[in-house]
């Protein structure tokens, strides 16, 4: 017996090759060796999952931050340049509607970008350092809640807010168009008999199935998306059950024995 365990190793050879199990392998040092490889690169998995949430959360960051100074920008150029015709009286609840929607745009976009802005530079510091072990000092874990809020204010909520501030600027774009002016001599035509009151409810019903096909469209996307990502673990967790139902087979076999 001592012989056998004072046998040199030469450094040289390979580990395969020195190992006694690739000669005479049985089951049960099968299986224990293909569990140490799983958890193995288990290990590593975690480790790639670490870095693919960092980079999904910088990407997510930086689109936020494009999308929101893009769209709040359009928002602002909408409210300076729209030219009201002061001769014509336009319903108080449509500029109401216009005056707030703005508004709330601007704000929310803004406070996306704000986030984006102060998360972003601490992620793209330890992205920047390629080190497997850096990936703790990433602050993405902790902010993910305020991550998916600037995602969803910038892509969900915004979007939605910028195709109601598109339908509202089109109402009161053409509106006045066509439309007899109030004064004393006159009468105001109908609205719904001239060009303008036309044009505006045209876009309005464009735009009513588009807003409908991005909400289908979103929530089929996350749904998706959360499917995938469940029956990704799922399979994982299969593959362990069935090496711990292996080696405790294996085991109680060899007590019975």
């Amino acid at each position: 017996m001592s012989s056998e365990l004072n046998v040199p190793v030469d450094p040289s050879t390979p580990a395969c090759c020195s190992d006694p199990g690739t000669k005479g392998m049985d089951y049960r040092d099968w299986v224990r060796r293909s569990y140490l490889e799983l958890v193995t690169s288990n290990h590593h998995s975690v480790q790639a999952l670490s870095w693919r949430k960092l980079y999904l959360s910088r990407a997510k960051l930086k689109a936020s931050s494009r999308t929101s100074a893009l769209l709040s920008g359009f928002a602002m150029v909408a409210m300076v340049e729209v030219q009201l015709e002061v001769q014509y009286k336009y319903p108080q609840m449509l500029l109401i509607a216009f005056s707030a929607c703005t508004t709330v745009l601007v704000a929310v976009h803004l406070f996306a970008l704000l986030i984006s802005t102060c998360i972003l530079p601490n992620v793209e510091a330890v992205s920047n350092i390629h080190n497997l072990n850096s990936i703790s000092e990433s602050p993405h874990e902790r902010m993910h809640p305020y991550i998916e809020l600037a995602w969803g204010f910038s892509t969900v909520l915004g979007i939605l807010l910028f195709l109601a501030e598109v339908v509202l600027l089109c109402w009161i774009k053409f509106l006045p168009v066509g439309s007899i002016l109030k004064n004393e001599t006159t009468n105001v035509e109908k609205p719904s008999s001239h060009a303008g009151w036309q044009s505006a409810l045209v876009s309005t019903i464009i735009m009513v199935p588009v807003g409908l096909i991005f909400v289908v469209f979103t929530i089929h996307f996350y749904r998706s998306l959360v499917r995938h990502k469940t029956e990704r673990h799922n399979r994982e967790i299969e593959e362990l059950h069935k090496l711990k139902v292996q080696l405790d087979g294996h085991d109680r076999g060899m007590q019975v024995v």
